[in-house]
């Protein structure tokens, strides 16, 4: 074993009959049970594919796997072998059922084992791609087969520059036409299943929408998409917006497209995933603005359109210049009131929801806690806020949290606030959002710090407490720097 793994990290070649089997096996399965030899590797190229069924991103790139060796399956070039990283045999079977290649089988765990620590497989899904000598060909196959789909066959660097070159100079020519139309398609759909041609949408700016339906990030910008879309065409503006849907599951696209007013590529239409390798897509939702010549105009507007909505209009260079600098000036005078005070609230809640209003906190420093019960991370460091706020506080009263709820209902947030010996937004309050938005913040929790003016001091004041606790008050660069020298070096 301790040669095989030295020669993984070098220019590795191995025995796949050798490595793929153990001594009481010298065959793989199919989900049908039949037993493969490894003569059938001959002249193919061979990818060993560890994924689980309770892996998400698992899930949706196994399809695309599908997809691709089913393509290649009329030549027998193209051969993968399934080590799976699921826990029981029902799991296993469920999944395997999905699948058309290769497995070691599920009781085969020393073999599933040992693959996993020959080829450093830390997360998954992780493909490694080799020639049927069994020279690694790339450990990288996932971002391959996502960037190039069966066209990357056979999957050498030489073949995967050439694509890149063929990408380059198609963007170089790129149009609305090339982008959109297909051989056997040169239309989009609306809602109803009207078929609406590519061609009277040149000459309009257009947004590509990439989403997956049903995926809560997609339903939770759909209404402020619809309100810039709506603007829009009310306005008169030769705007559009054609959906490219990456869903595999038809009734649920459909069910969700009703409810949308724009046009949409069909479902599983093979231009969709074409579409998000040429745009090297990196998060779902994307909103690509394609200019009215067709060019590429922005590679993603969906930050933009949350914050400025239809301000963002029309996504040129210029218009986002002016944008930033309006937001510089409304950096620059923010204060607690801007931030906390809108035509609907200027307070917050304390104990038993007794109404604080903001105007009592200017003056103080003040630490935003955006933080939810059902995330373990936050019920993990709340207790450890609670004792930084309770030392900084224990002489007077300098420090003043306010938690901001991803609570799921009343009842979850009241239980949680209960435990905390600061102040709140109330449940739901519409403020959450615009902080959320204001801040930039992607995950729980989060802890912002702001100082007596207002103003941002820290985005990552939890990183400062779990450094330096209540020593890090008050979170400010040169606090840091202090202790930072006093204990000899960097904290964090």
């Amino acid at each position: 074993m301790e040669s095989e793994l030295e020669i993984a990290n070098g220019d590795a070649t191995y025995d796949l009959s050798s490595i793929l089997s153990s001594p009481n096996r010298d065959y793989l399965v199919r989900n049908n049970g039949d037993q493969v030899k490894f003569d059938s590797f001959k002249g193919k190229i061979i990818g060993v594919y560890f994924s689980g069924s309770w892996c998400g991103p698992c899930q949706w790139f196994t399809p695309k796997l599908v997809e691709v060796y089913n393509e290649r399956a009329q030549s027998n070039n193209f051969e993968i072998v399934f080590v799976s990283r699921d826990a029981d045999d029902e799991s296993f079977d469920a999944y395997f059922s999905k699948m058309p290649w290769l497995a070691i089988p599920f009781s085969d765990s020393d073999t599933r084992e040992k693959l996993n620590e020959l080829f450093g497989v830390s997360e998954i899904p992780h493909l490694v791609i080799l020639y049927e000598d069994g020279k690694i060909l790339t450990s990288e196959g996932v971002r391959v087969i996502v960037e190039n789909g069966s066209d990357g066959y056979p999957f050498t660097s030489e073949q995967i520059e050439k694509l890149r070159k063929q990408r380059e100079e198609a963007k170089m020519n790129q149009s609305l036409k090339s982008l959109l139309v297909t051989e056997s398609r040169d239309y989009v759909i609306t809602s109803d299943g009207k078929k609406v041609p590519v061609a009277e949408l040149e000459g309009k700016t257009v947004g590509l929408y990439f989403v997956f339906a049903t995926v809560y990030e997609c339903l939770h910008f759909n209404p402020k998409l619809i309100k810039v879309y709506n603007s829009l065409r009310e306005g008169g503006e030769s705007f559009e917006i054609v959906m490219v849907p990456l869903d595999e599951d038809e009734d649920s696209f459909s069910e969700e497209f009703e409810k949308l007013p724009w046009l949409s590529l069909p479902i599983n239409d093979k231009c969709c995933l074409k579409l998000a390798r040429y745009f090297e897509l990196g998060a779902i939702p994307t909103v690509v603005i394609i200019s009215p010549n067709g060019k590429t105009l922005q590679s993603n507007v969906v930050e933009a359109i949350e914050e400025h909505g239809v301000k963002a209009y029309p996504f040129t260079p210029e218009k986002f210049a002016e944008l930033e600098e309006i937001e510089k000036a409304k950096r620059e005078a923010q204060t607690l009131e801007s931030l906390l005070v809108n035509q609907d609230s200027d307070y917050v809640i304390g104990e038993d929801g007794v109404k604080i209003p903001v105007s009592d906190l200017i003056g103080k420093d003040i630490l935003l806690y955006f933080s939810a019960h059902w995330c373990p991370p936050c019920r993990a460091f709340s207790p450890t806020l609670t004792k930084a706020y309770e030392e900084i506080n224990k002489n007077n009263k300098r420090l003043e949290v306010i938690f901001i709820s991803s609570d799921i209902d009343q009842k979850a947030f009241e239980d949680y606030f209960s435990e905390m010996p600061w102040l709140a937004l109330p449940f739901g309050d519409k403020r959450k959002e615009s902080l959320s938005s204001w801040f930039k913040v992607e995950g729980i929790p989060t802890l912002v710090a702001l100082g007596p003016t207002g103003k941002t001091v820290s985005t990552d004041a939890r990183g400062l407490i779990m450094a330096h606790g209540a020593e890090a008050y008050p979170f400010t660069r040169e606090r840091i720097e202090e202790i930072e020298v006093w204990r000899g070096g960097p904290g964090i």
